[in-house]
């Protein structure tokens, strides 16, 4: 039986990392997995950018987080919700970083400079001091848009016609992938270590699911597009 160590958990990146994916069986087959798919995937990069961004404008509570100036960002901010467009300066410059983000999962290397990659990713999005800006998104809205990037690319992915043992291998891996990016922004808001009420709230009743639930729902998913693509 392997030890983990619970503080090294919440204060080491790496080891972190190692715990996580190696409860989920991710690895050097799940990496050449997306490396066969890459170039087959990165096309369908603007169609997920663009049905993200115009989920993400359906709701007030998440757009809203647009209209704060990001940091890198250097022209005009709009005002108002009304004012804020899809085809407006600062969203413009939100949907270029994410589409370098889905390039950047599908080029790898998946190596050191990934895995900090990963996590600057999720650290962005919290108000920390290390940030320039003040943009501080709610958990529960990066919990809903990750399960929705998944069902998107899922959807881009089955739509490639690919043969069946490259589509089982790519799903799972992205499945598996994503939710260790999910795990790198639950590490910035449900740390327990950070205040007692952490400790004792919401936050860490997520933290005391096995990280396996998810991969395993997520896994779960994946079959049932499997399977009804076979049907």
């Amino acid at each position: 039986m392997q030890h983990i160590d619970r503080d090294q958990l919440y204060t080491e990146s790496e080891y972190r990392f190692n715990y996580v994916a190696g409860f989920m069986d991710f690895g050097a087959d799940d990496i050449k997995a997306i490396e066969t798919v890459a170039d087959k995937i990165r096309p369908l990069v603007p169609v997920v950018v663009d049905a993200v961004y115009n989920k993400l404008f359906t709701y007030d509570i998440t757009k809203k987080h647009f209209l704060p100036k990001n940091e890198g960002f250097e022209g005009k901010t709009a005002t108002s919700l009304e004012d804020l467009t899809l085809d407006h300066p600062q969203i413009k410059f939100r949907k270029d970083f994410l589409s370098k983000y889905l390039n950047k999962l599908l080029s790898g290397p998946y190596d050191d400079r990934m895995l900090r990659y990963l996590d600057w990713v999720a650290k962005i999005h919290t108000d920390t001091p290390e940030k320039k800006s003040k943009i501080n998104v709610d958990y529960i809205h990066i919990n809903a848009l990750m399960g929705y990037v998944e069902t998107t690319l899922i959807g881009g992915i089955l739509s490639l016609k690919l043969p069946e043992d490259q589509l089982a291998a790519a799903l799972s891996a992205f499945n598996k992938l994503l939710w260790i990016q999910n795990d790198y922004f639950a590490k910035y808001y449900c740390n327990p270590e950070a205040t007692v009420q952490k400790r004792e709230g919401p936050c860490q009743q997520l933290l005391s699911l096995p990280t396996a639930v998810g991969a395993l729902f997520g896994a779960f998913a994946v079959w049932i597009a499997f399977k009804n693509k076979k049907l």
